[in-house]
């Protein structure tokens, strides 16, 4: 029997025997947009309309459930995700089904729900949100349309292969553009917008009072000042007598959402042909199923667009409906992938034996019996696979930490492996968080999300394992011991403030706060400065910090002052060196530790190759810099030593020597020579003789990486005072948004002033690309004359503004997309609010690490060294 069948038979014997019916009825999603789009006021309102509050919170007054943070209630804005979980439809809801898809909608399901930050510089609290996640809803500003910060969301969203649905909201907003907005989702986020449903004004140009539902074929209307909690639904058929502009416009929605599925889905065609090519006549259900079987499959490139105002408790119920209707359960989801002793695969190969068995997956006869006996012993004991992708600090409970259950489940008093740090911790309780309140549960089932309190090693990122028998310090048997999911990838920091406590005897307090705040947000960073002793801490953002400043003094109670917020800067070497040795030779924890290496250093730039290595060596890009490492013995006649064979002490595994020299390396490259700043654009070569540099068990893994270090910083000190080094400055890639009347203002300031070069200027629902989103991969065109989208009520029409070029009374949105240096950007939003009257916004993202020269590099030389 074929090897991948045989894989496919054992994975879903495990799946079968671990996933309850529970888990289909489970939808992990989360909510993410652009700041300011409505992410946090439409989630209060699915909590109300699914019964888990008794009243609709409002930003504005500080009220929501899932902004609890004093912070994120004073300025109004989201600063870290929150996780809510509630059932939709509610769980008291007993309506009798009709037919297999309504019964499947009215069945409540569990919803754990995350409300993301959309500011940038909360990017980080996104992907980890996002790592975890099954499906997601894409907000959208119906006046603004397709933002900077979307594009950005929506392309890390995509990079994990999430699918998403689109609700764009603030419809009742003056100047709302529903139409202009599907055809920005065809041209900024390269994708078929699916029209499910229409915005339904009064008149088709007065007040915004419901929804023509493509799919159903009907209307919906709220009564004006409601709670929202009831609508009225009005037939087809009712419709062509009270409204025949809507009724005909839901005609045509309708037609071009069956020929969109059509392109994609071949059990539509067959629909259609049954329905005798009538677009009217296929089911709704039949629309849902076709819309589904599209949304999950890879290939497709269609997302579903609904219509609302959240603010004004329209549309909240059909986005809720389509969120259980559309988005994955935890097992249609992307298969998780996982590493294992060096091998990478996915969580499904890893279940069914593959994985633990690659030697026997290579012999082409083996039977279904003797693969499962081989591989069933380790997998039945592993009793839970699950990833930490949070850590909150609470005041009462100490570290709850957010994990994410991907198979088996954990139950209380368990025994988690973490698989990071080769610790054991026990899981004294297990919650279930509801924001900032919490219910204590029994387990923590596959496909579900949780929290553990009490955990003190676990981290963002690491990986929990469940394993019958395992102890209590050695864990599970290798290789389990060493299965790793994808990890979360950390954005680097780009500005830093100094942490001084105010007093001797706080320093002890204000290190254990900062160890509080790194743990809770890896994106902050602390280091110390070698020659002032001072304590740096590092952030994505001037507002980042400012939070993390807020964080530090009021919520953990450090006594502490912080200073001016800074701009990372990197150092680079300009020649490369001679290979230097290090022996290292001295007592580390008690024991001699011994250990010697050799490193020579050489600028790394952008056309640089890929070096090629054998089989005991290795070479990894990290931070700017690869470091390489080879392991040989040149062949010397003189010599005495034997020939080296391969072979290793027993302590010193291939993997454990290559990170150690790998730490080493990257700990020399945390501080240059010449200014107080990271190494980067670095090559790092490290060399190793094992018949020489290796001295039995006083060569620990300690020892190695000092050796490695100290032969690393000998080499960038030897060319760094020989031949000079120079300072590297971060360049963003910045898209600005402002009106037309603006524009020249903007422009003359991001080129004259500040140094920047634009590299285009386009409408706001021209398409960006791939430049602006910083993502490589080819972008797919979508034609926007055939992108079905209603007429807007208020507006020209968008051919009278291709006819005219320019909007006749500026008032057009335009885009313009530059190459601008961080330190040139500090600060930049009050000063673009003055030049365009409060209307403009932009967002950036790093691009890369850039030479500074001629005059810059002069004056910041000064500012530097203070003279």
């Amino acid at each position: 029997m074929d090897l991948l069948v045989v894989e496919k038979i054992f994975a879903y014997d495990y799946v079968a025997r671990n996933v309850s019916a529970e888990v289909a009825r489970t939808r992990n999603i989360g909510i993410i947009a652009h700041i300011d789009a409505g992410k946090t006021t439409t989630t209060e309102r699915m909590l109300y309309y699914s019964g888990y509050t008794r009243r609709i919170g409002n930003v504005d007054e500080g009220s929501t459930v899932t902004d609890f943070l004093p912070a994120e209630r004073a300025r109004g804005v989201t600063i870290q995700s929150a996780a809510i979980s509630f059932h939709w439809p509610q769980l008291q809801e007993n309506v009798s089904a009709q037919n297999d898809c309504q019964e499947k909608r009215l069945i409540p399901h569990n919803v754990n729900l995350i409300d993301t930050p959309g500011h940038a510089d909360f990017t980080f609290e996104v992907l980890r949100s996002l790592r975890i996640l099954d499906g997601a809803v894409c907000i959208l500003d119906g006046v603004a349309g397709v933002e900077a910060q979307t594009e950005k969301v929506w392309y890390q969203a995509a990079t994990y292969r999430i699918p998403k649905i689109i609700y764009i909201n603030k419809l009742d907003r003056e100047g709302a553009a529903f139409g202009e907005t599907v055809r920005q989702i065809a041209s900024r986020l390269h994708t078929w917008p699916a029209v499910c449903q229409i915005p339904w004004w009064e008149g088709g140009n007065g007040r915004f009072m419901g929804l023509g539902d493509a799919v159903g074929l009907r209307a919906l209307k709220w009564r004006d000042g409601g709670d929202g909690k009831s609508f009225e639904e009005i037939t087809i058929d009712d419709l062509h007598h009270t409204d025949p502009a809507l009724a005909q416009e839901l005609i045509s929605a309708r037609k071009a959402l069956v020929e969109l599925l059509s392109e994609n889905d071949e059990s539509m065609v067959e629909q259609y042909l049954e329905a005798n090519e009538d677009h009217l006549a296929i089911s709704d259900e039949a629309i849902i199923r076709s819309l589904r079987r599209c949304l999950l499959n890879p290939e497709s490139n269609i997302v579903p667009v609904f219509a609302g105002a959240s603010f004004k408790n329209i549309g909240v119920q059909p986005l809720l409906d389509a969120v259980i209707q559309l988005l994955p359960d935890p097992t249609e989801a992307k298969d998780p992938e996982v590493s294992l002793g060096g091998l990478d695969g996915s969580l499904s190969s890893l279940l069914s034996g593959r994985l633990l068995g690659a030697e026997i997956s290579s012999t082409k006869k083996t039977s279904v019996a003797k693969y499962k006996k081989a591989n069933t012993a380790l997998i039945e004991n592993l009793e839970a696979c699950a990833l930490a992708f949070k850590v909150v600090h609470d005041p009462r409970r100490g570290a709850l930490v957010y994990v994410r259950v991907y198979s088996g489940r954990i139950v209380k008093q368990s025994v988690l492996f973490n698989t990071n740090l080769q610790v054991s911790e026990r899981a004294p309780q297990l919650l279930k968080m509801y924001a900032s309140d919490s219910v204590q549960i029994d387990e923590i089932p596959a496909g579900q999300i949780g929290v553990i309190p009490g955990l003190k090693h676990a981290r963002t990122g690491d990986t929990l394992i469940s394993y019958t028998g395992a102890g209590s310090k050695s864990g599970p048997p290798s290789p389990l011991n060493t299965l790793q999911l994808r990890p979360i990838e950390v954005p680097p920091a780009v500005f830093f403030s100094s942490v001084e406590p105010q007093s001797l005897s706080e320093e002890k307090n204000v290190k254990a706060a900062l160890e509080i705040l790194i743990r809770e947000d890896p994106s902050l960073q602390v280091s110390e400065d070698e020659e002032s002793g001072q304590t740096l801490l590092s952030g994505m953002g001037e507002f980042h910090l400012e939070i993390a400043r807020d964080r530090l003094v009021n919520d953990l109670k450090a006594k502490a002052t912080m200073g001016s917020i800074e701009i990372a800067y990197r150092e680079s070497i300009l020649q490369p060196s001679q290979p230097d040795i290090y022996a290292f030779d001295r007592e580390q924890g008690g024991k001699q530790g011994r250990a010697s290496c050799v490193a020579s250093v050489e600028p790394l730039h952008e056309y640089s190759e890929t070096p090629s290595i054998d089989e005991y060596g290795s070479t990894t890009y990290e931070d700017g810099n690869r470091i390489t490492i080879t392991l040989s013995s040149p062949a010397d006649p003189s010599s005495d030593l034997p020939p080296w064979t391969g072979d290793l002490p027993s302590h010193l595994s291939l993997p454990i020597l290559h990170n150690a020299l790998k730490n080493g390396a990257l700990s020399a490259l945390s501080r240059g020579i010449n200014y107080p700043f990271p190494i980067h654009s670095t090559h790092i070569h490290l060399h190793l003789d094992p018949r020489a540099h290796l001295f039995g068990p006083e060569t620990t893994p300690a020892a190695l990486s000092s050796a490695a270090r100290l032969a690393t910083k000998a080499a960038l000190k030897a060319t760094a005072l020989e031949h000079g080094s120079s300072l590297l400055e971060l360049v963003m890639n910045v898209t600005i948004t402002t009106d037309e009347a603006s524009l020249g203002a903007v422009v003359n300031d991001i080129s004259a002033s500040r140094g920047g070069h634009i590299l285009s200027l386009d409408d706001s629902g021209a398409t960006s690309g791939p430049t602006v989103n910083n993502t490589s991969d080819s972008l797919p065109l979508i034609d926007i004359s055939k992108v079905y989208a209603p007429p807007d009520p208020f507006g020209s029409s968008p051919s009278r503004e291709q006819e005219q070029g320019v909007a006749v009374d500026g008032s057009r949105q335009r885009n313009i997309v530059a190459r601008v240096p961080l330190k040139e950007m500090a600060g930049y939003l009050k000063h673009l609010r003055s030049l365009t009257g409060g209307r403009g916004t932009f967002v950036m993202s790093a691009e890369r690490f850039e030479r500074v020269v001629g005059q810059r590099e002069r004056v910041l030389v000064r500012e530097l060294r203070g003279y």
